[in-house]
């Protein structure tokens, strides 16, 4: 399964749950997830930002080697769940032939109960970057329940 997060210029929100992502997956075991991240209004090749790599690495989640890029009907295309930060990305996955595999990640973590959009650390202090964290590790943890449960055996 091939899961794609976007935010709006990939080096804060989608970097971040990229690298959650990716530890998530392999503390669980499954090694059949391929989980990346671009941005709407990306400007390819440049870093995450100062404060994800900083508050990742305090979890232990490496970020120096991230590299935003553009958000495009190609990456669209390869994904088979792409989870928007906020309603605006998600309209342009949309936009670009995601209808029916795009979703707020929010909402696709809550089963549906949700459609709050994820904070936006950009610009805040280490704390803001620190809930934001928090609040992308929660939700993804969630998204891995939901999987993990449609997969199942006797899962309809």
């Amino acid at each position: 399964m091939k899961i794609l997060f976007i935010c709006t210029g990939n080096t804060c929100r989608s970097a971040l749950a990229e690298g959650i992502a990716r530890r998530e997956a392999i503390e669980r075991g499954l090694i059949e997830f391929d989980v990346s991240s671009a941005g709407t209004s990306a400007w390819n090749g440049s870093p995450a930002s100062d404060g994800s790599l900083l508050v990742a690495l305090e979890h232990g989640v490496d970020l120096s080697l991230h590299r935003a890029r553009q958000l495009t009907r190609e990456i669209v295309m390869e994904n088979d769940v792409i989870l928007a930060m906020g309603p605006h990305h998600l309209e342009r996955a949309e936009a670009l032939g995601g209808e029916g595999k795009s979703h707020l990640l929010t909402h696709y973590a809550a089963h549906g109960s949700s459609d709050r959009a994820v904070s936006d650390p950009f610009g805040g202090d280490l704390d803001v970057y620190r809930a934001t964290y928090e609040e992308l590790e929660q939700e993804i943890k969630r998204v891995f329940d939901r999987i993990a449960a449609e997969q199942a055996p006797g899962a309809s």
